[in-house]
């Protein structure tokens, strides 16, 4: 993988979204199902008021935690952390359709989580998005 990508157009133009087919939700963490929800994590973030995991949908439903379901979509280009403007145009054509995106930036890719019965959509969206870029 080469260096990061930082100027705004070209981490559109190079975005590669890929949609995940799994499902995942975004659950709350409790000492009674952490160790079942950590190990099937792909990602957690801590607040004051507890730890949030993702996790696959078929865990939370093993561990009787409900919620939403949402698709993930992966921006393949090797995005800069300090990089300016990716995240807002996903999240700023995304919601021009009426989609709500929670984004999730990690040290090599950005990931929009979209509902999942949105996600071929939101997909479809943002090769548009990346293909007027080019």
């Amino acid at each position: 993988m080469g260096e990061p990508v930082s100027d705004r157009e070209a981490m559109i133009a190079a975005m590669e979204p890929r949609l995940d087919p799994r499902h995942w939700r975004f659950v709350l963490v409790s000492p009674d199902n952490a160790p079942q929800l950590l190990g099937a994590a792909i990602g957690t973030f801590r607040e004051d008021e507890g730890v949030t995991a993702i996790v696959p949908s078929e865990v939370a439903d093993e561990t009787g935690i409900e919620g939403p379901d949402f698709a993930r979509i992966t921006l393949m280009v090797h995005s800069d952390l300090e990089g300016v403007g990716l995240t807002a145009a996903v999240a700023g054509a995304l919601a021009d359709a009426g989609i709500a995106c929670n984004m999730v930036a990690a040290f090599h890719h950005d990931h929009a989580f979209v509902p999942a019965a949105k996600g071929d959509e939101a997909l479809r969206i943002l090769q548009e998005l990346q293909s007027l870029q080019r």
